[in-house]
């Protein structure tokens, strides 16, 4: 099931924060609710996704101890499983809201379809990898019923982006030559292609939260430019220089990667929530 990747629904978090209800104690409740179900819906998929790419991840040097493909954990009972979870997240997310429920059951079938289809198609994997981020801040939004904001759809899919090739990156330094018998997919791209990818991903992300920060009500929000431009710079000299990358999770043990993250989530919550705004005033009455 992958728990340590279940990080990657933290974005349904954003909805809460964004829409200024950090402090509704009943949102916060459906907001985890929405969370965990996501995560049993995402170790389902990762289940089946293993079994899927059995053969494949036994020539990976770090996939290959997995359960499913070192052997230790069997199909049938793997697979079973995997229904049971999918039957109570789909519970459960009914009982959130209908909305709700219709956006988990897209997410599902779409991760099914790119285990299936679409991270076979050179370009698309990266892109549904990308749109299977967008779902989860929408879900997180539709669960707690506040409005969906462009800026965090087009953010969300861009830092997505980013993210997934950066770590077919990282992928090709590791296998080498045998990178494309791990993931087929690979045998379409080239280094320099990937190099171009990121570099226009990486434009279009600063750009676009750039713009944000200066459309948005508080103007402090500028503040927090240099903080994302800081993490998507430490995550190219990780993946060039430090050799990580393959799995993002890993950021997660780079000091300078995390004290960035802290960084920009309390100066965040500090601007959007008047923090910083009545901090400021104060200086400015000591001065």
């Amino acid at each position: 099931m992958r728990p340590w990747q279940w990080y990657k629904n933290l974005i349904l978090f954003a909805g809460i924060v964004f829409s200024m209800n950090l402090m509704d104690l009943e949102l916060w409740f459906t907001a985890i609710s929405a969370f965990v179900l996501f995560c049993i819906l995402s170790g389902s998929e990762y289940i089946i996704n293993d079994i899927i790419d059995l053969k494949k991840d036994r020539v990976h040097p770090v996939k290959r101890n997995r359960p499913i493909a070192s052997g230790e954990l069997k199909i049938p009972p793997a697979l079973l499983f995997a229904v049971l979870l999918i039957v109570c997240a789909g519970v459960g997310s009914w009982l959130i809201n209908i909305r709700f429920f219709a956006v988990s059951i897209i997410y599902f079938f779409l991760i099914i379809l790119y285990s299936l289809i679409f991270k076979y198609i050179i370009v698309v994997d990266v892109l549904i990898v990308s749109i299977s981020f967008v779902i989860r801040a929408v879900a997180g939004c539709v669960a707690i019923d506040v409005f969906i904001s462009p800026w965090l759809i087009i953010c969300t899919f861009l830092l997505a982006l980013f993210l997934a090739l950066g770590k077919r990156q990282h992928e090709l330094m590791l296998l080498g030559d045998e990178a494309k018998n791990h993931r087929k997919i690979l045998g379409g791209y080239t280094t320099r292609m990937l190099d171009q990818m990121v570099s226009i991903t990486t434009g279009a992300l600063i750009t676009s939260y750039s713009m944000y920060t200066f459309l948005v009500n508080d103007y402090y929000m500028m503040f927090t430019i240099p903080f994302v431009v800081y993490g998507i710079f430490r995550y190219l000299f990780l993946i060039h220089v430090r050799n990580v990358g393959g799995e993002p999770e890993m950021l997660f043990k780079d000091k300078g990667m995390l004290v960035c993250m802290l960084l920009w989530g309390v100066l965040v919550v500090g601007v959007l929530y008047g923090v910083f705004d009545i901090a400021m005033r104060f200086v400015r009455e000591i001065g």
